[in-house]
């Protein structure tokens, strides 16, 4: 099914944020927003995605940066996953973003695959990215959830009709963090809790995101209260490299005179979006992390998991992940 060939298409290479947004408004559904470009272009070299016109946003000087602000730190959906890993201001006080995003593919990709990217793109299930005529796809059959399907890495939570998982390693450290997304249409900005950014198939499967035909992801704001707190972010793949994550975890604790006082946990690649995990936050929020409370932490966060065929392996894991967070911090 990979072709190898694009389609034909118009290119559009807007200089402003203002030019791009106009171009979204007027082109609809028929114009594709395009920032790094690793996702996109394999959609197109499959020809399973056929836009009339590509909105290439890489020139927009003001969708890149990382700033300081008074409330904490605002990345733009431009800057690359190579800028995070490597930036002072990150390392010392984001650290679970730096720590995400050097797991993110290889270097060569990091150099160009950028923060919006990452937490736009499409499910990686390869029925759907194929061209195969699935639910997300707008038929009726979830190839990947019957007896002979290929389901190993697909999810645990949340099925509803697809079972294909975010496939976003930034959206798990996004959703960890408590971030803010930053969105722009024509009408104007709405800021959007990165919890809510990411939607599931119940809701609407045709898309991962909130994000709808004229709307822009210019920038992800992540709040001062988790600055320097202690974090934990392990990922595990088939390969250490240019992969994508069978489980991933990403935690964030505030601890006081050796107790946890505040805690945000988020495990990746077990939902159709990065799964948060409230009622582990619950469990462990008062205690003093030891081996025990790891315990009940990793057997709390996997209750309600409905494996498939192939991915029964992921319960232990996800499990383990979650233990692994609760001892890191003690």
């Amino acid at each position: 099914m990979s072709r190898d060939m694009m389609p034909h298409f118009e290119l559009y290479q807007p200089d402003s944020l203002e030019n791009a947004l106009d171009l979204a408004k007027r082109l609809g559904r028929d114009g594709w927003i395009i920032a790094g470009g690793y996702d996109s272009l394999d959609w197109f070299k499959d020809r399973v995605k056929r836009p009339k016109a590509l909105i290439d946003l890489g020139g927009i000087e003001s969708l890149k940066g990382i700033r300081e602000t008074p409330e904490g730190l605002e990345i733009g959906a431009l800057t690359t996953l190579t800028e995070i890993e490597r930036s002072p201001i990150v390392r010392e006080k984001y650290g679970l973003l730096a720590d995400a995003a050097r797991r993110v593919a290889s270097p060569q990709i990091r150099n160009a695959a950028t923060l919006g990217g990452n937490l736009c793109q499409d499910a990686r299930c390869w029925y759907y990215r194929y061209g195969v005529n699935c639910y997300r796809a707008g038929g009726n059959t979830c190839y990947a959830d019957t007896p002979q399907g290929q389901n190993r890495e697909h999810c645990l939570f949340g099925a509803s009709r697809c079972v294909a998982v975010s496939p976003s390693d930034m959206g798990t450290a996004a959703v960890a963090l408590d971030a803010r997304m930053v969105v722009r249409n024509s009408s104007g900005e709405r800021v959007i809790p990165a919890e809510e950014f990411f939607i599931g198939p119940a809701v609407d499967i045709t898309r991962m995101t909130v994000l709808e035909p004229g709307d822009i992801l210019t920038a992800v704001r992540f709040p001062a209260e988790w600055a320097g707190a202690k974090f934990y972010f392990e990922k595990v793949s088939d390969r250490e490299a240019w992969d994508f994550a069978l489980v991933s975890i990403a935690s964030a604790m505030i601890l006081e005179n050796g107790v946890i006082r505040n805690v945000r946990m988020a495990c990746g690649a077990v939902e159709c979006v990065p799964r948060r995990l409230k009622v582990v936050e619950q469990t462990v929020t008062g205690s003093e992390p030891n081996e025990e409370l790891a315990q009940l932490a990793g057997k709390t966060a996997v209750q309600g998991a409905t494996p498939l065929n192939f991915n029964h392996f992921k319960i232990p894991l996800m499990e383990n992940l979650v233990r692994r967070a609760i001892r890191a911090a003690a």
